[in-house]
């Protein structure tokens, strides 16, 4: 779509239209309805697996019948979250017909995982820095067999949602994090080492204990080695 407030604006399709698909491109969004077509014409969902195949090379595979995701609901936003609380993160649909909110859960074989919530303590560690409560545009780096995993703590919006301010990294056949450092907004480095997995937890700027937080009910903090703070 072209620039939403340049009734001017002509912007080419980005590639060939699949007219299997019934794809259709307006050069500019005013023309949307003056050309016949409608946003709300109830297209079936897509979801694709990101899987490897024989020759070991990663591909998309198209599963949106065999998951039923592919439901022809209007649908206006997506968001993923542990909604289940059990380390393997659903999505939740919201549309107009077919159902007002859809859940998908996530019932692929459950592997281990870690989930991060951030508590900033709003103290300036250098002039005219300070991290916010939530720890929003912090950056964790989680070091799992040797392999670096980096997040960053932005609750993605989508249309009228928002993501859960929670970081997570799946862990695969891993039990621990050998090291999880966290670059606060404030620019405190703060490192974290030996985390044990399957849990959520929650971190504190500074501090080197975190709590265990499970569904209804917080488990007080527990000591963890801290490798340095600078």
């Amino acid at each position: 779509m072209s620039q939403p407030c340049d009734r001017c604006a002509l912007v080419a399709a980005p590639g060939k239209l699949d007219s299997d698909l019934k794809e259709w491109w307006v050069s500019n969004p005013f023309d949307i309805v003056k050309e016949g077509h409608n946003l709300s014409a109830y297209e079936r969902k897509r979801l694709f697996l990101n899987v490897k195949g024989a020759d070991g090379q990663r591909n998309f595979l198209d599963v949106s019948g065999v998951s039923g995701a592919d439901n022809d609901g209007d649908g206006r936003s997506v968001v993923a979250g542990d909604f289940r609380h059990n380390g393997q993160l659903d999505v939740v649909l919201r549309q107009s017909g077919g159902g007002p909110v859809v859940l998908y859960e996530n019932r692929f074989p459950k592997r281990h995982y870690l989930e991060v919530s951030l508590r900033g303590t709003m103290k300036e560690v250098e002039p005219g820095r300070r991290s916010n409560r939530l720890g929003i545009g912090a950056r964790l780096i989680a070091v799992v067999n040797g392999q670096q995993l980096v997040r960053e703590m932005y609750p993605l919006n989508s249309f009228r949602s928002q993501m859960p301010n929670v970081v997570h990294f799946g862990l695969g056949d891993a039990e621990r994090v050998e090291k999880l450092t966290i670059l606060w907004p404030s620019g405190l480095r703060q490192e974290l080492t030996d985390v044990a997995g399957d849990r959520h937890i929650v971190v504190e700027e500074g501090n080197g204990a975190v709590e265990t937080v499970t569904p209804g009910r917080t488990i007080s903090p527990e000591p963890i080695k801290v490798a340095g703070v600078e």
